[in-house]
């Protein structure tokens, strides 16, 4: 069935895959959100260890999704790869930095006599949470505002700038992106220790602390809608590949998409559904919603990004070298090799979900990181 498949098909398939992969590594975000709060939520050195050993049972998640979405990228997309990561290595090199830091700091943060303390390590994962997490937003804003980069001869990239990624950080959209998800990160970690942690008066505050980094995420966001409702597009036309600027071109992928739209809508309208069940209703199954609304939300971002006929990763320097999601794509045989690949994902899926209802079976408490098998691996 797989084979019989088209290649512009599997293009879109492929696209969609990763999408949902990438949307998926927002939602986990949360770990990195969590992370940035050890500094301003907890009263006491047991707060703070409780919210870094809730965070601590899920942070390979992230890191994992992280790498998997880069994968499905090289191998479904190589010349976006070769392109974003061989050209705006800076940017990717600092992102991926961060997280080695965080990796590190979960590993060393309560090691007897280390050497830098423990502080230092706090610090490692707030740059994890903070500069990590905004520097992606920067990049994925790239998916619209485009980059300074030019394809030669046998697709060899030559980019336009010394600083090779570190410009996106010098547009406001890229800017707003990322701070928007910064600050929804913030929100997704106050929303999952209210459902993890047992502790009445840390839960009270992270309650508080969803709701003002939601408002805080407000600003940011509506300048991230006006820019997709109002800025030019990269269109792509289907019969020859010319990539032109249009104007409006999100707002006409969103209206010529409506299921788009309301992935859209719905996906925002969950998160602050969340947030007000969770802040003013205290409720504590607020994490559910506003992780399957942020989901919601990243599939509506990438495919604005990718489909409709659209560049989703856009030259600034030569239009023609915009990459699109056919003219980047890997082979129509590697592409039904990797379908069949995939077919394993949903119960690779169903093993996460598992491990996790296990893992989160109980709420944390001071008590399980004092005593027991959780003394001994406390964060």
């Amino acid at each position: 069935m797989i084979g019989n498949l088209d290649i512009t098909v599997l293009q879109q398939l492929w696209w969609l895959i990763a999408s949902v992969v990438g949307s998926l590594f927002l939602m986990l975000t949360f770990v990195q959100g969590g992370q940035t709060l050890i500094f301003t939520l907890p009263a006491s050195e047991e707060e703070k260890s409780l919210i870094v050993n809730a965070m601590g049972r899920k942070w390979e998640l992230t890191f994992t999704t992280l790498v998997l979405f880069g994968g499905a990228l090289f191998a479904a997309f190589p010349l976006f790869y070769a392109t974003s990561f061989g050209g705006a290595y800076w940017v990717w090199m600092l992102i991926l930095f961060t997280f080695v830091l965080q990796a590190v700091s979960y590993e060393y943060r309560k090691k007897p006599n280390n050497v830098l303390g423990a502080r230092t390590y706090e610090i490692f994962m707030f740059l994890n949470g903070s500069v990590g997490i905004l520097l992606i937003g920067a990049a994925v804003g790239t998916f619209f505002t485009g980059s300074r980069f030019t394809l030669g001869t046998y697709n060899q990239v030559t980019w336009g700038t010394p600083y090779h990624g570190l410009e996106a950080a010098l547009n406001y959209f890229n800017v707003a992106f990322g701070l928007f998800l910064v600050f929804l990160a913030r929100t997704l970690g106050a929303l999952y220790l209210v459902n993890h942690v047992s502790h009445e008066s840390l839960v009270a505050r992270a309650r508080k602390a969803s709701l003002t980094n939601l408002v805080l995420s407000l600003p940011f966001l509506l300048t991230v809608l006006y820019g997709l409702l109002t800025m030019p597009g990269f269109a792509v036309d289907p019969a020859t590949g010319v990539v032109t600027l249009e104007q409006g071109k999100y707002l006409h992928n969103l209206l010529g998409m409506p299921v788009v739209l309301v992935l859209l809508l719905v996906g925002l309208v969950s998160v602050v559904w969340g947030v007000v069940a969770t802040a003013l209703l205290n409720k504590n199954r607020g994490i559910w919603f506003g992780g399957l609304g942020t989901v919601l939300v990243g599939l509506a971002v990438f495919s604005l990004a990718g489909y409709h006929g659209t560049a989703f990763y856009p030259s600034l320097t030569d239009l023609q070298s915009s990459l699109t999601i056919y003219n980047a794509s890997s082979s129509k045989f590697t592409l039904t090799v990797m379908s069949y690949v995939a077919l394993g994902v949903p119960f690779v899926l169903a093993y996460v979900a598992y491990v996790w209802r296990v893992m989160d079976s109980k709420q944390l408490t001071l008590a399980e990181l004092t005593t027991g098998e959780d003394a001994r691996k406390m964060y």
